[in-house]
């Protein structure tokens, strides 16, 4: 199948939104949209859109950069992306075309 790929990155994972962590939240909207699966990857640092340092530090996990990389149609990483803008929450991405498949035995 043809579609996209999106990567979200939140340079903490500390803001909450609708009493959900910001990577709560963006997979809870990632679901909504109708995306069936997203990775979690914890960042140990990243520097913002703003250019200020964020580290994940034992003390501080609040501050714990994440990159979530998701795939699906087109359209509903389209339906995503408006999900996001209307949070208000900063958020940085990339997106590009992709070949997909989902694989193995029990696939719907």
């Amino acid at each position: 199948m043809q579609g996209s790929q999106l990567t979200v990155f939140a340079a903490t994972t500390g803001p909450r939104k609708h009493h959900q962590t910001t990577v709560g939240w963006i997979l809870d909207e990632a679901r909504q949209a109708g995306i069936q699966g997203a990775t979690v990857v914890e960042v140990s640092e990243c520097v913002d859109v703003h250019g200020k340092y964020h580290a994940a530090r034992f003390v501080e996990l609040a501050d714990q950069p994440v990159a979530i990389t998701l795939a699906g149609e087109s359209a509903r990483v389209d339906a995503l992306l408006d999900r996001l803008r209307q949070g208000n929450v900063p958020l940085f991405y990339t997106r590009c075309a992709v070949e997909y498949e989902v694989l193995g035995s029990g696939v719907p």
